[in-house]
């Protein structure tokens, strides 16, 4: 902590994460496309059974230094949220059939950013800062929550 010049106590802004691994199938296929254009954009990741990734999610967290407990959040709260928000959720699921809120949206990486973003959000506020989904180790998305209008 440190005193601003308008005598005001400032706190340290500090990101922290935690990085959680799940395993689970789906298949790209988009519901407004036929099944000759989704074979043509989507390929092998368009097979009827689905594919399967062993993703790794980052959530990243933003806040100011807790001065009584040191904290921005509790690790054990937030190890809490990403069970209820990613883990019970997609961890060894059809994403697509599992999953409602995929019922009318493809699983892209892209896509799966923002649902957990939306999960998290809901858990820990406006001190979420990123989600990273790695579909792949090649393979990478982050959302940080901006909108186009």
């Amino acid at each position: 902590m440190d005193i601003n010049t308008n005598g005001r106590i400032q706190r340290p802004i500090v990101y922290m994460q935690r990085i959680q691994s799940f395993s689970a199938c789906h298949r790209l296929h988009s519901s407004q496309l036929s099944d000759a254009e989704n074979l043509m954009l989507y390929d092998k990741c368009n097979h009827p059974n689905g594919h399967g990734h062993n993703y790794k999610v980052e959530v990243t967290l933003k806040g100011p230094v807790d001065p009584i407990n040191g904290m921005v959040l509790n690790l054990t709260d937030l190890k809490q949220y990403i069970e209820e928000s990613i883990m019970s959720v997609l961890d060894h699921k059809n994403i697509d059939k599992d999953v409602p809120y995929f019922k009318s949206c493809v699983s892209t990486m892209e896509n799966i950013s923002v649902f957990i973003w939306e999960s998290m959000k809901k858990r820990v506020g406006d001190l979420l800062y990123e989600i990273r989904v790695y579909e792949t180790d090649k393979n990478i998305s982050w959302y940080r929550g901006e909108m186009t209008d």
